[in-house]
């Protein structure tokens, strides 16, 4: 990988790194952390990765990193909510907020795979390679997920 084709991946898939670490870390702060850790990584490995497979390197990496980082910060809760209210259309706010406080219900492991699933679009071989579980464990740990975001998303207290 050249320097050229280094900064198209940079402009290609920052912003969706960085939703995704967001989305893993909870913090928007520790989120840029592992944006710039995982290029750093793909800066130093440049050599050994094609193009073409930089951005299932890059979401590896940061998902490495998501689960480093909740790890050390052992459940720690940070009082600082993300400010992501800018993208989001009006009269969705409450619906946006429920499926965040749905998504905190989930462990690590299982939010990055909802999020690596449905919000990135990756396939399951994919998400399996990304995380070094087999095709079966990330359909299973998938499923599993989903069950717990339903029971959350249909309990009464959470009807909008």
């Amino acid at each position: 990988m050249e320097l050229k084709e280094y900064n198209a991946c940079v402009k290609e898939w920052a912003d969706a790194l960085f939703r995704f670490a967001c989305k893993c870390t909870g913090n928007e702060e520790d989120a840029r952390d592992v944006v710039q850790n995982s290029f750093e990584v793909l800066w130093q490995k440049k050599g050994d990765v094609a193009p073409d497979k930089a951005k299932p390197f890059l979401f590896q990496v940061a998902y490495r990193q998501s689960i480093d980082n909740y790890r050390k910060q052992g459940r720690m809760l940070y009082k600082e909510q993300m400010d992501d209210n800018r993208t989001v259309k009006p009269g969705q706010t409450d619906l946006k907020r429920v499926l965040e406080r749905a998504l905190t219900k989930l462990d690590e492991q299982a939010r990055a795979l909802v999020l690596l699933k449905d919000y990135e679009g990756y396939s399951y071989e994919e998400i399996a390679q990304i995380t070094g579980l087999s095709d079966s464990q990330v359909k299973v740990y998938l499923h599993r997920a989903r069950k717990i975001l339903k029971d959350y998303l249909v309990s009464v207290e959470n009807i909008i």
